[in-house]
Order: structure tokens, then sequence, then C-alpha cells
């Protein structure tokens, strides 16, 4: 007596490539992350950072369809806020240090003449 053949093995259900998520761009994560740790722990390296990645990220998503163009956004904002912030302590800082040394060098004391 022989055996019925096995049943026929069901079919490989396939994804079209339509369906599959566009994979996320790099350079825009490391634009985010780099744009949030610049305001804890590399200030004004991490703005830098993340700004020139942010620019170069939009530029690949856009010639490659990726997604992450959000992420590259928020970067790029934070790392410009961050460097505007930056410059505008310095220039306070800069103020305040040689605005007190000008005022040290042209105040005189006037004594009384008796």
């Amino acid at each position: 007596m022989q055996q019925p053949p096995p049943p026929p093995a069901a079919p490989q259900q396939q994804v079209p490539a339509a369906y599959l998520p566009a994979p996320t761009n790099t350079l825009a994560i490391v634009s985010l992350v780099s744009g949030i740790v610049s305001w804890v722990l590399v200030p004004v390296i991490g703005g830098i950072v993340a700004v020139v990645t942010g620019h170069m990220a939009k530029r690949e998503i856009r010639r490659t369809g990726e997604q992450g163009d959000m992420l590259a956004t928020v970067g790029l904002i934070l790392g410009y806020i961050h460097l505007a912030v930056v410059v505008l302590v310095a220039g306070f800082v800069f103020l305040v240090v040689f605005g007190a040394l000008a005022f040290m060098t042209t105040t005189r004391t006037v004594t009384p003449s008796g």
C-alpha cells in the first residue's frame, strides 16, 4: 500500500516591493542625535555636526527617496539654534569683559586738594 502524496506546501506570500517602507537615512539620525547632544555634552562641535549632517541628509533624502526628512529638519533646527545661542553668549561675554576693562582704564579717582 502506498501512502498518498504529501499535500502541497502553502505558497510563500511575498510582500510587494511597493509596500516595504523606505529605510531611514543614517545622516538624518546622526543630525538629530548631534543636535540633542550639542545642548548637553559637546556644545559647539555638536551644533556644527548637526547642521552639516542635516544638510547632507536632506540632499540624500531628495536624491534617494529615503525616510528621515523630519529627523534631519529637527537636527538642523537644534543645531542652528544652538549655534545662535553660542554666538549670542560669546558676544555678551565679549562686551562685558571689554566693557569692564574699558571702564577700569578710564575711571580716575579724584583726590581732594587741600
